[in-house]
C-alpha cells in the first residue's frame, strides 16, 4: 500500500526470543509495499546475545530507531506507526507512552499508531503479573492482533485493560491460535493492511 497522508513509514520490532527476519514480520514488510517499512533489531540481538536488556535499553533503541527512520524518510515521527511481537510491540507502546524507569512518565515519543501483535498482557500463569501501567497514557490508534488462545493474556482480560486506553483500539482476533500466532500471518497482514488507511 501506499503511504497515506498521515502514516509515511511502518517500523517493526520482534518479539524477545526472535529477530528482525521473523517470518511474520517478513510477510507484513513485504505486503505493505510501496510503503516504507524497516525491521529492527534491539542491541541485543545485533550482538548476538538472546537475553534481552532491561526495558531502560530497549526503550532507547526504540526512540532511536525511530528518530533515524523518520531522518531517512524526512518526515517527523508522528509520521510513523511503530509496533511488532510481544516484547517488541510493548516496548513500542512504552516509548509512545513515556514511560521510561519505574514507569514514570517520560516524554512521550510522537507517532501515528501503534500495531502490537500477540501484546505479552502478562507471563504465562502470573495473570497477577500485568503490564498495563503506561495504557491509560497511550492516546494513539492501537491496533490489538492477539489469538483467541494466547497464554500472556486472554481476549477478555487484554479487552479489560485496553478498556482504559484513551486512544482508538481496534482488536482483531485469529481464532484457535496462541502466542505464537502460528499459521496467522496472512491475517496479520491483512489485518494491518486493513487498518492504516484509517489513520487519518
Amino acid at each position: 500500500m501506499k503511504p497515506t497522508k498521515t502514516v509515511k513509514g511502518v517500523l517493526l520490532f520482534p518479539g524477545a526470543g526472535t529477530n528482525c527476519e521473523h517470518p511474520s514480520l517478513v510477510r507484513l514488510d513485504e505486503s505493505l509495499q510501496p510503503m516504507p517499512v524497516r525491521r529492527a533489531d534491539f542491541a541485543y540481538r545485533k550482538l548476538g546475545r538472546r537475553a534481552p536488556d532491561r526495558a531502560p535499553v530497549l526503550l532507547d533503541a526504540v526512540r532511536a530507531e525511530a528518530a533515524d527512520f523518520a531522518a531517512a524518510l524526512n518526515v517527523a515521527s508522528s509520521q510513523l506507526v511503530l509496533g511488532g511481537r510481544s516484547m517488541g510491540g510493548r516496548m513500542c507502546s512504552m516509548a509512545v507512552a513515556g514511560a521510561t524507569v519505574g514507569d514514570t512518565s517520560g516524554v512521550a515519543l510522537p507517532v501515528a499508531g501503534l500495531i502490537l501483535i500477540c501484546y505479552p498482557l502478562h507471563p504465562p500463569g502470573k495473570p497477577e503479573s500485568l503490564r498495563t501501567e503506561h495504557l491509560p497514557r497511550l492516546g494513539v490508534p492501537c491496533l490489538f492482533i492477539s489469538g483467541t488462545r494466547d497464554a500472556f493474556g486472554t481476549p477478555d482480560e487484554l479487552q479489560q485493560w485496553t478498556a482504559t486506553i484513551p486512544g482508538p483500539v481496534t482488536h482483531v482476533w485469529a481464532d484457535g491460535k496462541g502466542h505464537d500466532l502460528k499459521g496467522a500471518d496472512p491475517l496479520i497482514a491483512d489485518a494491518v493492511a486493513a487498518w492504516l488507511p484509517t489513520l487519518t
